[in-house]
């Protein structure tokens, strides 16, 4: 026992130095004095000022990095399924009270059908999460509304746990009701989200969405291309939605990307034809 009386030690072993926490409580306890009230006498790891200022950019980057991978880690998740798609997609005869004029609330509630396939991919895939007791092909998405919503939605009507990615953004962005809330995590960077979106990813499902989506599924597609990242199986769901906004083939016909780079995605419409291309590439 340490001479204060409490057992310096943790879940795993013996620590014989005081924590970090217990000094936090310490201070606060201090003389109220004009040298204990100053910025400047703070804790440096306890100082919101402090963390804040523009020379400690690379220890928030690294934080940003650390604190969602450990935690993921300390639950146990080794692998996860990545869903990419749009804020502004609606649920099934709800308003899509994105739109701004009649082509767009036409459009948005055309590509509401997307929301249900993400939901019932999400459904399929939590399935075979609960299989592998939720290590594996654990449900990632944004965190977010529209395909983000359907996807943590999804997994928890099978009763699964579920990531969200969340960011901070003037408008669209706070986590729906689905995400679990220990998997709950929030981010300033969006390059460090974008490589919590794929450390862990085995398949990665893009519906559609706004510059967001594609702007995560361009990086997504070149760190495969480029091969820094292996290839999984990458779901585009909507061949309609994709092929009228994206011209991959006359990228292709230009010369700016490979013939053979169109072949490493998939153009689906079902979550179905989703799992099925997940279960012969991994041979479940």
């Amino acid at each position: 026992m340490a001479k204060n009386g409490t057992q310096r030690r943790n879940d795993k072993g013996w620590k014989a130095l005081k924590r970090s926490s217990q000094d936090i409580v310490e201070a606060s306890h201090v003389p109220v004095t004009e040298q204990t009230k100053a910025p400047a006498y703070r804790l440096a790891f306890d100082d919101a000022d402090f963390l804040c200022r523009e020379e400690l950019r690379p220890v928030r980057l690294q934080l940003e990095l650390l604190k969602p991978d450990m935690m993921l880690s300390e639950y146990g998740i080794q692998s996860t399924v990545v869903f990419f798609g749009g804020a502004r997609i609606p649920e099934p005869g709800k308003k899509a009270w994105a739109a701004k004029n009649d082509v767009q609330k036409k459009n948005l509630e055309e590509n509401a059908k997307y929301y249900d396939e993400a939901r019932k991919f999400a459904s399929i895939v939590s399935q075979h999460s609960a299989e592998q007791n939720y290590k594996e092909y654990v449900v990632v998405t944004g965190g977010g509304p529209g395909v983000m919503e359907a996807g943590n939605r999804g997994a928890v009507e099978v009763g699964a746990p579920s990531i969200g990615l969340n960011i901070v953004l003037p408008h669209e962005q706070a986590p729906n009701e689905y995400v679990t809330p220990d998997l709950c995590f929030n981010f300033h960077y969006f390059a460090i989200r974008k490589m919590h979106f794929l450390m862990r990813a085995k398949a990665i499902a893009v519906f559609p969405g706004g510059f967001g989506t594609m702007d995560e599924m361009f990086e997504s597609l070149t760190l495969i291309q480029t091969k820094r990242m292996e290839p999984i199986p990458f779901l585009l769901f909507g061949r309609k939605f994709w092929t009228n906004v994206i011209n991959f083939e006359e990228l292709a016909n230009q010369g700016t990307i490979s013939p053979d780079d169109i072949d490493l995605f998939h153009f689906i419409d079902t979550a179905d034809e989703g799992w099925s291309l997940i279960q012969r590439h991994y041979e479940l």
